[in-house]
């Protein structure tokens, strides 16, 4: 199975600075977006080194581990390079006071023939398209969202509340972070959306499904998505990253343990 990617990162139409960031390693199968957050710039240096920092150490291990590492030990390296990217956010928000009380959110997807390893941390979000159907595959980090589980609100009040930006967790803002990751299968033709909530906030579910079943491209969708957020306010930062699966499956190669990996102490 191959996947073919479209990424894309929006100002919108009320923010100078773009604080979303984006990274892609195709041949590994990683893709990251995150989501930043803090003063001026700060944000924008969350989310940035994110997304690079995590491409870069995943794949680093992805590369030497290849097909023979098992699922549960490609969840605990995205465990472990999402905690050696949270320190060294967090370290750099605590030393230079530019960046103080800087963070991000964050969804990071690994591509396996048949299936995706996605986790995340806050209320950036990942959706699965298929056979014209929108599936929300992750569940956000938010007060929203916990009221939503204890009842004490409903999805449609939470759609019009006011506090749509209170994250309940998020990568920097803590000397720790609890990345949450699920496997989730995949067939030809499925379409993986990653999105911040620049997207999820000026479009639903329903809106987006329906950009996405009206496209045949990646690039046209992803363009269209983008184009639909701004045209409904553009509030925000928009991020949008789009992966299709292509092909199809072969049996797998036996898989081994593979773990020459550790976690770092000094986020390096």
């Amino acid at each position: 199975m191959e996947f073919e990617y479209f990424s894309q990162t929006d100002t919108g139409r009320a923010r100078t600075n773009n604080e979303d960031a984006v990274a892609i390693d195709a041949d590994l199968g990683i893709a990251v977006l995150a989501d930043g957050m803090g003063g001026y710039n700060a944000g924008e240096v969350a989310s940035g080194m994110a997304c690079e920092f995590i491409r870069a150490e995943l794949g680093r291990w992805l590369a030497e581990a290849s097909i023979s590492a098992t699922d549960a030990d490609v969840k605990r390296a995205m465990d472990i390079c999402v905690d050696n990217a949270n320190r060294a956010i967090f370290e750099a928000a605590n030393s230079n006071v530019q960046f103080a009380g800087m963070g991000t959110t964050l969804v990071l997807g690994v591509f396996r023939p048949g299936r995706l390893l996605m986790g995340h941390v806050g209320d950036s979000r990942g959706y699965r398209f298929r056979a014209g159907k929108l599936q929300r595959i992750t569940k956000d980090h938010s007060l929203l969202q916990e009221q939503i589980d204890a009842g004490v609100i409903t999805p449609e009040q939470a759609a019009v509340s006011a506090n749509k930006n209170l994250v309940t967790r998020a990568v920097g803002v803590e000397d720790t972070v609890l990345l949450e990751a699920h496997v989730h299968e995949l067939l030809t033709g499925d379409i993986v959306l990653m999105c911040s909530d620049g997207l999820s906030d000026m479009l639903d579910d329903e809106q987006i499904g329906l950009v996405l079943g009206a496209h045949d491209s990646l690039l046209d969708a992803g363009n269209a998505l983008i184009a639909a957020a701004n045209e409904a306010g553009g509030r925000d930062n928009i991020a949008v990253l789009l992966a299709r699966a292509k092909g199809s499956l072969t049996p797998a190669s036996p898989t081994r343990s593979w773990w020459p990996f550790r976690r770092t102490t000094n986020g390096t």
